[in-house]
């Protein structure tokens, strides 16, 4: 299963509902006062400081003061709570004193963290909290006392508290929380310290901008304050979007601020936590490299501007990296915190460029020997990213292109723009190396409320455009305004032969995560592959087989509720009376989705196939193989696990082995799911060529599975092996290289015309993550990868299975 966290842009509207739903249920006015604070108030909270992304060391919180005159802050503190306080939480303090000038600000310096490179301005006060990054409530105190207050209700009658702020999820908050805090970004109110006592309307996620009494700060640290234009000032500034974008991928203004910057509206994201806009200069330069458009970043706030309207922004100039700078993606230059004035409206905005066939480079990145490539110059000529990034933030177009990788929840389409770049036979882009991306790729994201439903080889017929945008997942993007239609390709499921009398049939397929607790119509589905799809196999290989109460992590670990679900709804199917045999893993031991304890689980068919039961397999005992060829070899226990306590399987799900007879012969069957990709560098990424620091342990997984193989190759050169599973890497890869070194195993998929070597669609690039290989003493296997899945939109696993068919 791949990694199915999202992005900013995405993750906005991913979490918007139940945000919302906590909010209706739990929400009370906060009223302490009768009317908003004319002076002191809280005016920015981060607890960001030293995480993972984060350029700052410290968490901070700043106030503010609205009033005319200093607000003495004697015997006062500011206080913290976390965001889901229990009966025993306990707000904690920082005693502050001096005063916060009129007009100006106060810095109170809370925990360092592990991270970052830049330390604050010289802070007002200091002190010790360290606070979350997501969600929490800090409170402007008239005593340093520790408050008693659990609940949004008892704060709000609590006259010492001044002033309250909420973020994230948090219970206690004025009215409804703020929104927009993470490791990069803080919640604060704006240059006039509105304050209406509602959280969510008065406070917007921005990158930090702390400031202290003597007006030091602004831009994350000891620079110049954000501009704050007089309204009347129509004079576009000197610096244009052209220049802030710069002909590299970091702005040469950043952290700088920027006052009246003209632009046309193109776009406008009003919805989520991440709203803004995008400008586009009508008066472009000459230089390929360097973009005319920006985003502009509002946070949470709804932008008040319309797409045809002629504007000039101030604001301070920023480098977002989606996921965080630690996660190796690239940034998107924005323009934060800003204040626009509109000169007119309804204006013409600029014509999108045109991306087809010829628009893009055939290399994807420029080689930076594994290091970062942000100071490269770009060459939108030569690179594929380097075009998309000299175009970041600009109008966009494709015209009737073909779909690559079906749409997903998140309204997300794959499209080619060089329709023949490596073409499979249902109209997607086999990735065929790691030297070859596939630069023809291109994620199709929606800024409208049109829905599309495309699969595989189907075509996005007319117009799709947008502005050029960038995500931690996917990478560049078109956050489109204008949606074309889908053309269906009449892509069908895959059905493969059943197998003869004489053949032994054994599948694998990744179930993605099934549990009890999954509606009846995935069992129902997965049941329909099994029986209809893969011709019902004799033996079904299974990953991600989760325990009986799913994600709940209470410490079961058996799944005899989950796999007898999974059988009789094969048997209602039409399919055979399936057994299962499998190893509980240790509680928490092997991976996957925090709770589920997933494993692999044989199913097999006692009509046709036999499975040798000999004691002795639990989730630490190592299997081994016992005898020689000339007496006939077994297996030390069956079902067994491969040296399930070496390093290799650590936080890993183990292999299993199984003994089975059929017709008389004797058949060894390896069910594996070797560790995700989850932690290597993007491809999109800012480091290039990325590094795949995953692999090192499904080389060693391999390495382990290998030495198990050869070992039964040692002492019968005719043994029947069959190796399968989720190996989560391609046949090409150092691990895949590595099982079947020394000739002991042979992947099938390499049998396959290089068109069709795929059962998983990532990015656009059909790939592939699951194998099957059979040892030396298997002759003539028939082999059919079995395509229901990966190609839909509507999947019951992300995984495609496979079977192949032993005479």
């Amino acid at each position: 299963m791949p990694p199915a966290l999202r992005g900013r842009r995405a993750k906005a509207i991913a979490i918007a509902l139940p945000i919302g739903l906590a909010g209706s249920l739990i929400a009370l006015p906060f009223t302490a006062q009768a009317t908003a604070s004319s002076d002191a108030v809280i005016s920015e909270v981060f607890g960001g400081g030293g995480n993972a992304g984060a350029n700052l060391t410290n968490d901070f919180i700043e106030l503010g003061n609205a009033g005319d005159a200093p607000f003495d802050l004697t015997g006062w503190s500011v206080q913290y709570l976390s965001g889901s306080p229990t009966a025993t939480s306990k707000w904690q303090v920082t005693e502050i004193e001096g005063a916060i000038p009129a007009g100006g600000n106060y810095l109170v310096e809370e925990a360092k963290g592990a991270g970052g490179d830049t330390a604050l301005p010289t802070p007002d006060a200091v002190g010790t909290i360290g606070m979350s990054a997501s969600s929490g409530t800090v409170a402007l105190v008239h005593s340093t006392t520790p408050l008693a207050c659990l609940t949004a209700a008892d704060c709000a009658a609590d006259s010492s508290i001044k002033d309250l702020v909420g973020f994230g999820t948090t219970v206690v908050r004025e009215t409804s929380p703020a929104t927009g805090a993470d490791n990069t970004h803080s919640v604060s109110r704006d240059a006039v310290f509105t304050d209406t006592d509602n959280n969510s309307v008065d406070f917007s996620g921005s990158t930090p901008s702390p400031r202290n009494s003597a007006g030091t700060g602004g831009d994350g640290g000891g620079g110049d304050p954000s501009p704050t234009p007089s309204p009347t000032d129509t004079t576009p500034g000197d610096v244009r979007i052209h220049d802030i974008q710069g002909a590299t991928r970091l702005s040469p203004y950043a952290g700088k601020s920027v006052t009246n910057v003209p632009g046309v509206v193109t776009a406008i994201r009003a919805t989520g936590t991440s709203r803004g806009f995008w400008i586009q200069d009508t008066k472009p330069d000459s230089d390929p490299a360097t973009s005319e458009g920006v985003f502009v970043f509002t946070g949470s706030s709804t932008p008040q501007v319309k797409v045809g309207d002629s504007v000039l922004v101030s604001a301070k100039v920023t480098e977002y990296y989606p996921g965080g700078k630690a996660s190796g993606s690239q940034s998107v230059t924005e323009l934060s915190g800003p204040t626009t004035t509109v000169l007119s409206s309804g204006n013409e905005v600029p014509e999108p460029e045109a991306i087809d066939a010829k628009t893009l480079p055939r290399a994807y990145a420029p080689n930076a020997d594994g290091g970062s490539i942000e100071p490269l110059e770009l060459e939108p000529s030569k690179y594929a990213l380097d075009w998309f990034e000299s175009r970041e933030g600009m109008l966009v177009q494709v015209k009737d292109t073909r779909v690559v990788g079906a749409t997903n929840t998140y309204n997300e389409t794959w499209i080619t723009t060089k329709p023949e770049q490596n073409p499979t036979p249902s109209g997607g882009t086999v990735l065929t190396g790691y030297n070859d991306p596939n630069s023809g790729r291109l994620l199709v994201g929606s800024l409208t409320a049109d829905q599309l439903k495309a699969n595989v080889g189907d075509t996005l017929t007319g117009t799709t455009a947008g502005p050029l945008d960038y995500a931690n997942f996917g990478g560049y993007n078109i956050q489109a305004t204008t949606l074309g239609k889908v053309k269906s390709g009449d892509l069908k499921p895959d059905v493969a032969k059943p197998g003869k009398a004489n053949e032994l049939s054994i599948a694998t397929y990744n179930v993605e995560n099934l549990a009890p607790q999954n509606p009846q119509s995935k069992f129902d589905q997965l049941a329909q592959g099994i029986v209809k799809n893969l011709a019902t196999p004799d033996v079904v290989s299974l990953e991600e087989i989760q325990d009986n109460n799913g994600a709940t992590d209470d410490g079961t670990v058996a799944a005899d509720q989950t796999l007898a679900k999974f059988t009789d709804a094969i048997k209602k199917a039409g399919g055979p009376a399936y057994e299962w045999r499998s190893i509980d893993p240790e509680n928490k031991t092997d991976g996957g989705e925090p709770g589920g304890n997933i494993r692999n689980v044989f199913l097999f068919n006692p009509e046709r196939v036999s499975f040798v039961d000999r004691p002795g397999g639990d989730a630490t005992t190592p299997v081994k193989v016992v005898g020689s060829g000339k007496k006939g070899i077994t297996l030390s226990a069956s079902p067994g696990r491969i040296n399930p306590t070496s390093d290799a399987w650590k936080s890993s799900r183990k292999p299993l082995v199984g003994e089975f007879t059929f017709q008389g012969q004797q058949v060894f069957i390896i069910g594996n799911h070797f560790n995700s990709k989850g932690g290597d560098q993007p491809t999109h990424g800012v480091f290039q060529p990325p590094t795949l620091g995953s692999e090192t342990q499904r080389l060693s997984q391999a390495k382990e599975v290998n030495t198990f193989v050869s070992s039964l190759l040692a002492k019968d050169k005719n043994a029947k092996a069959v190796v399968l599973g989720d190996m989560n890497d391609y046949q090409y890869s150092t691990p895949l290289t590595t099982l079947t070194r020394g000739g002991v195993l042979t992947d099938l998929i390499n049998r396959l015309p290089v068109g069709e070597r795929y059962s998983y669609v990532y990015d656009g690039n059909s790939q592939t993550l699951d194998h099957i290989l059979v040892t030396p003493g298997i002759h003539n296997p028939g082999y059919e990868l079995v395509h229901v899945n990966a190609e839909f939109s509507d999947q019951t696993s992300d995984h495609d299975p496979q079977v192949v068919r032993i005479k």
